[in-house]
């Protein structure tokens, strides 16, 4: 559906919703997850996507991409949960490394230990600048889409970029040192 998106001047259909849907679902579980929403919400929150692009679809004008305006709305969406969150009170499931442990996951270790990393770095940037590094580096979007999509200048673009692969290399760096500690301690070399 990204050429033969529905036309400005008609309704949608339910048929032209679900293409949409189908196409872009995975899309959006990805950004929502990289934009910080956790895993335990990632199914509302993309029910929440499609709920605004449902209800907005007809009204869409096409002056940009659908996977950009989606992406704007996931932005939304995921901004929402943020600010809401310290206000939900749940009881935390296992840790990551009780998930190691008992054998949880399906991936391999080196993967998950990675994908961790990933998420903490990321869970360590302001939204602003997750939402950038999220849809320049992971997404491969240019700094003109994003300063579209965001709706800031190209400036603003380059420099939260810059800030989150600062945010990025520190958390990295951080992590090699508890490596290399940790491997020492154990009476190894790093």
């Amino acid at each position: 559906m990204q050429g033969a998106a529905v036309k400005r001047s008609e309704q949608s259909t339910p048929a032209e919703f679900e293409a949409l849907y189908r196409e872009h679902f995975a899309m959006v579980w990805r950004v929502l997850r990289r934009f910080g929403v956790p895993d335990r919400d990632l199914p509302d929150a993309a029910q929440d996507v499609f709920v605004v692009v449902h209800r907005k679809l007809d009204a869409f004008d096409h002056r940009s991409r659908v996977s950009t305006w989606i992406y704007a709305i996931c932005l939304r969406i995921a901004s929402d949960r943020r600010r809401r969150a310290p206000n939900r009170h749940e009881a935390v499931g296992e840790s990551f490394d009780e998930a190691r442990v008992s054998g949880a996951s399906t991936e391999p270790w080196e993967v998950a230990e990675r994908r961790a990393l990933l998420h903490e770095a990321l869970d360590a940037m302001p939204l602003e600048q997750r939402s950038v590094f999220t849809l320049f580096e992971l997404e491969g979007m240019t700094g003109d889409e994003i300063a579209e999509l965001v709706e800031v200048p190209l400036a603003t673009v380059h420099s939260r970029l810059r800030l989150g692969r600062q945010t990025f290399r520190r958390i990295v760096e951080r992590a090699r040192a508890r490596e290399a500690f940790d491997l020492v301690r154990m009476g190894e070399k790093p």
